[in-house]
């Protein structure tokens, strides 16, 4: 699953190469960074059409793909969501839009890439009964989501 550890004797300019090729063809992709404790994801490429990446915290590597995807299509088709905003997915899926405030702590890749002037908007989720994370009772006390940011005035 990790492309540094598939190629051995690549260099960080390889993978960087690589995403790039990727990026041309698909117009972003995710970046999934794995920790038994709390795995995030985030996009790249989205900053270079304009828009802020996308990251998402405490989700699996199917989930984190099928939020930032919805979110990234959305964006590129539609409007870009600002922090406040909120956005129902289906599914049960409700999130709230937070900015990161630092990037260059989380986006590797995107830095990387496109230097430290990439800003990020964080799918902030609720918990399978409705809680946000700034709730005591959010995913039963665990505190499975940080969240990399202040929430902002709450939009429509």
């Amino acid at each position: 699953m990790c492309w540094q550890c598939d190629h051995p004797g690549a260099t960080t300019a390889d993978w960087l190469d690589e995403l790039h090729r990727t990026i041309r063809k698909r117009k972003w992709v995710m970046q999934y960074v794995e920790d038994d404790n709390k795995p995030f994801a985030y996009t790249v490429g989205l900053h270079k059409r304009g828009f802020a990446e996308y990251l998402v915290t405490g989700v699996t590597p199917e989930r984190a793909l099928r939020l930032l995807n919805a979110v990234a299509n959305y964006t590129i088709h539609e409007v870009q969501p600002a922090p406040g905003d909120t956005m129902d997915l289906g599914d049960e899926e409700h999130l709230e839009f937070v900015e990161v405030a630092q990037p260059d702590a989380h986006l590797y890749a995107a830095i990387g890439l496109y230097g430290p002037e990439v800003r990020a908007l964080q799918l902030v989720w609720r918990d399978s009964d409705g809680h946000s994370p700034w709730c005591p009772e959010f995913d039963g006390g665990r505190g499975s989501q940080p969240v990399l940011g202040r929430r902002g005035p709450q939009n429509a």
